[in-house]
């Protein structure tokens, strides 16, 4: 789970695990093998590394304002203009459903629950306004933000001091704990017609998906795919997941998810809900 230490109000392990069975997802970038990838016991092409995703699960709503989920599209939102800037680590969680303002003081543009996917919300603070935080969304379009109240009720602050640095061109990964490189792998990212979104986003959950899929572990981003509306039944959700055929990395061949080696897969799963994920186009 994830846990504060109440007097640094620091996040110290990840996420909560969630299973397949509890909140399976179509993950838009992360399915079937590339022109001249092997596929090496993966799925077919065309398939993701789940099947059987219910929308509703995670789409409750409140009133008129729609639930701020991977499965919603939302509109009046600003955009996140801050690319690759780093945060201070901070994060919230919101207890229940807080309101997103547009702005600080503003309209209500949607809801940001309690849950992702079956686990906590946790999702990373951009900017800070007297009490107003902007953080940033887990739903379409991609660099959704909104503002919420740091005086609602329940709304839980933590910071983590881990960023994940994507380089889509050198095709590398590295991880930053408090700013200094703890690891750094090459990757797997999206081809030209499927490539992997730039900008800043998140790390939104942790599943742990069907076993017949060729990662143990995969963990889905708030952002998602930019030329798949959908994958399989399935919002489009970018995610980092394991392969099992080394060769692939180092290669612009998924469909928009950045396949990660076992060793990169390890270390990122030990990392807090709401990171900050920076992509570099």
């Amino acid at each position: 789970m994830v846990t504060m230490n109440s007097r640094a109000g620091r996040v110290r392990t990840a996420g909560v695990l969630v299973p397949a069975a509890a909140a399976v997802l179509l993950l838009g970038g992360c399915g079937g093998s590339s022109p001249g990838e092997a596929s090496s016991g993966g799925p077919s092409s065309g398939k993701g590394l789940g099947d059987q995703v219910s929308p509703s699960a995670d789409d409750p709503g409140n009133g008129d304002a729609p639930a701020s989920t991977t499965f919603a599209t939302l509109r009046g939102v600003p955009l996140d203009e801050g690319a690759q800037s780093a945060t201070d680590g901070q994060v919230v969680h919101p207890a229940t459903a807080v309101p997103v303002l547009d702005r600080p003081g503003g309209r209500t543009v949607a809801t940001l629950p309690a849950e992702q996917l079956g686990g906590p919300t946790w999702v990373p603070v951009v900017e800070t306004s007297g009490t107003w935080r902007r953080v940033l969304l887990p739903s379409r379009p991609n660099r959704s933000s909104g503002w919420i109240s740091a005086t609602s009720a329940g709304l839980q602050t933590a910071r983590t001091p881990y960023t994940i640095q994507i380089d889509l061109a050198q095709r590398g990964l590295t991880l930053l704990k408090s700013k200094r490189p703890v690891g750094r792998w090459k990757v797997a990212v999206g081809d030209t017609g499927t490539p992997t979104p730039p900008g800043r986003t998140f790390v939104m959950a942790t599943l742990a998906p069907a076993k017949q899929t060729p990662s143990p572990l995969v963990l889905p981003l708030g952002t998602h795919s930019t030329t798949l509306d959908t994958f399989g039944g399935g919002p489009g959700t970018v995610a980092l997941h394991g392969w099992p055929d080394s060769g692939v990395f180092g290669k612009a061949v998924t469909h928009g998810c950045v396949r990660v080696p076992a060793d990169a897969l390890r270390r990122l799963s030990s990392v807090p809900l709401g990171t900050l994920v920076l992509i570099n186009g």
